[in-house]
């Protein structure tokens, strides 16, 4: 599919870092949206932003090509610019300690593999409609944890 029109949303929340996540995917591609969301008890920011991703890519069906937009320096700076190093030095930094979230980073790999994807950040909380609706169902994932646990 060449979707250049399809563009994800995506964002991460957690109530304490570490604390109860949520992350959330707005997927839009011409007059259809799709939205996403899920939760973990026990996370971290980083890897909400990054379940976000991993699960709006893993959705789509067939390789596309499309804009990923999301407020995580840490993940497209990761995407863009060290994950190479990372898998050169066998997921190890710089200063040779372990990848933190490599797990994660893996499979985000795996599937940026499958697609042409343009990475844009955004500024976070400033008003942008997309940035916002997926902070919103990041929140969800979270809130809804705190439903299914009563």
């Amino acid at each position: 599919m060449n979707a250049k029109n399809l563009e994800i949303y995506t964002d991460g929340a957690c109530r304490g870092n570490p604390g109860p996540g949520g992350w959330g995917a707005l997927l839009l591609y011409g007059d259809k949206q799709k939205e996403m969301y899920g939760g973990e008890q026990h996370t971290t920011n980083n890897r909400m932003e990054l379940l976000a991703a991993i699960n709006a890519l893993k959705t789509l069906k067939r390789p596309c090509e499309l804009t990923l937009y999301t407020d995580s320096q840490y993940v497209r700076k990761g995407i863009t610019e060290w994950i190479e190093g990372w898998k050169k030095r066998n997921w190890r930094t710089a200063a040779k300690k372990p990848v933190k979230n490599d797990d994660l980073w893996r499979m985000l790999d795996e599937q940026v593999n499958r697609h042409q994807v343009k990475w844009v950040w955004v500024k976070g909380h400033a008003g942008n409609e997309g940035n916002e609706a997926a902070d919103q169902l990041a929140n969800r994932g979270i809130d809804e944890l705190a439903i299914n646990a009563l």
